[in-house]
């Protein structure tokens, strides 16, 4: 059997975490067993579902890597094809009309309340004549879902679970409108999209008997259900905004790799042995739904970025400087060239080392790309007293003299400045480190004057020192 899954999104808002993660789980499934990876968009509630929602949606799997089989299926377009199986269930006995109004469904929920029974429809149209339907009361079609026995889902996460079917009430397949529910559109559209697996959040387990039970009606081959358990806060509580549950697009404009999301997503309810750093490559590999655990998993913003730290230092320089190029543009207030792409890329093994984020990145990298004069900080206003200044003057322009601009280089002919004035290498090192950079602490030093390039460092160096004589020797 060929493995065929999908992820099935209500474009209602943004692609939160937990479905982010519900996607992944499918896609690394299906890419494990060489199968097809199915998107369906259910927007068949038009009150809410958003065209931006459904941009967002496909824009967060995209980011995320997560590419599918196929075209997209949009659900309400399929409504016909809904109506049309509920006829065939009434046709089959499977279903039938029921005429009761609102006013007949609270008051049926009320008597069940009084006397301790579950809240449901109890049934009233169920072996009913239709001629005794009332007179221009359109009807809504119910399930004439089993009333003894059980109904068994053999999940593959949660292992065997059933539910009597007595407490399974005859569920609306279609609306007194003609529209269909949830219920029956999803298994529809499952059984049209030859799904084989049907992997999603444990939150949906309960509807798994239900529509089983139309699965079952119909004669169509249930698909193999594994229901994972949700996320969690790091406080044990379900996961909300206040703990992380945003949106797929805040985490990439927080600065977070994609590769980095889907690592930790992975380890939210799945595991390898210790493994946590998991490549994609290996993640495919070595994904199948009995290393899902059956507990809550807890999400730790601080443990995704470590993570994230971690695959920006196994980055491509390149491709980080790309990444990071529009948020060091927004600091710096203009668009960047092909100069500072390629001083950008330069720079980035001296500052990956150092950043969990992106954006954290970008914060480093900023004073690379700014013009002159570079805005001080108070750390460099500190070391860039009248002692400071004069240092700086006097390192420019020995520095001016080099004819060889290399990191090794510079380090030499600062280490000889600072030896025939009797001064340690970091009190001259320290406000050139604040003349160059505007900050108390930066990547070292001498690969900064190397990246910078000899005019810009002296040049910089000669804003700081108010030298003009050091400035001009950068030309």
């Amino acid at each position: 059997m060929s493995v065929v899954t999908r992820f099935a999104p209500s474009p209602t808002g943004f692609l939160h975490i937990g479905g982010a993660r519900t996607a992944l789980f499918n896609w690394l499934f299906t890419r494990h067993h060489g199968g097809t990876f199915r998107l369906r968009i259910e927007d068949t509630d038009r009150a809410r579902s958003t065209e931006p929602a459904i941009a967002a949606i496909l824009d967060g799997l995209s980011w995320l890597g997560l590419d599918w089989d196929d075209e997209v299926v949009y659900q309400f377009a399929r409504m016909k094809r809904h109506a049309e199986v509920a006829s065939r269930m009434i046709e089959m006995g499977h279903a039938y009309h029921c005429w009761c109004s609102q006013e007949e469904l609270a008051q049926m929920r009320e008597s069940a309340k009084r006397e301790g029974r579950p809240m449901r429809y109890n049934g009233y149209w169920r072996d009913r004549d239709p001629a005794e339907a009332p007179p221009g009361v359109p009807p809504v079609v119910r399930l004439k879902a089993p009333q003894t026995g059980e109904t068994v889902i053999d999940d593959l996460v949660q292992g065997e679970v059933r539910v009597a079917n007595e407490v399974l009430d005859d569920m609306v397949l279609l609306r007194a409108d003609g529209t269909p529910t949830y219920m029956l559109s999803v298994v529809v559209d499952d059984h049209d999209m030859g799904i084989t697996h049907v992997i999603r959040g444990d939150d949906h387990l309960n509807n798994a008997f239900r529509q089983a039970q139309i699965f079952i009606a119909m004669g169509w081959d249930l698909p193999r259900f594994a229901h994972i358990p949700l996320i969690h806060g790091p406080d044990g509580a379900k996961l909300s905004k206040r703990h992380g549950a945003l949106g797929v697009d805040a985490y990439r404009d927080m600065g977070f790799l994609p590769e980095a999301m889907r690592n930790y997503l992975l380890r939210l309810g799945w595991g390898h042995g210790d493994d946590e750093i998991i490549s994609t490559e290996q993640a495919i590999a070595w994904f199948d739904l009995d290393g899902a655990g059956r507990s809550p998993s807890r999400f730790d913003m601080a443990k995704l970025t470590s993570l994230n730290g971690h695959y920006i230092r196994e980055a491509d320089d390149a491709r980080l400087a790309g990444l990071i190029g529009p948020r060091v543009a927004a600091i710096v207030g203009r668009e960047l060239d092909d100069a500072d792409g390629a001083r950008l890329t330069a720079a980035m093994p001296g500052l990956k080392a150092r950043a969990k984020t992106l954006n954290e990145l970008a914060d480093n990298a900023a004073f690379y790309i700014r013009r002159r004069p570079l805005p001080m900080d108070a750390g460099a206003l500190k070391l860039l007293d009248t002692a400071g200044r004069e240092t700086v003057a006097a390192a420019a322009a020995d520095l001016a003299a080099s004819n060889e601009w290399t990191a090794v280089a510079l380090e030499e002919r600062i280490r000889a400045f600072a030896e025939a004035r009797d001064m340690k290498l970091g009190k001259v090192a320290q406000p050139l480190r604040a003349a160059l950079t505007g900050a108390g602490t930066s990547p070292p030093i001498f690969e900064v004057m190397e990246i910078l390039g000899r005019d810009e460092a002296l040049g910089r160096l000669a804003d700081a020192s108010g030298n003009e004589a050091a400035g001009q020797g950068a030309n």
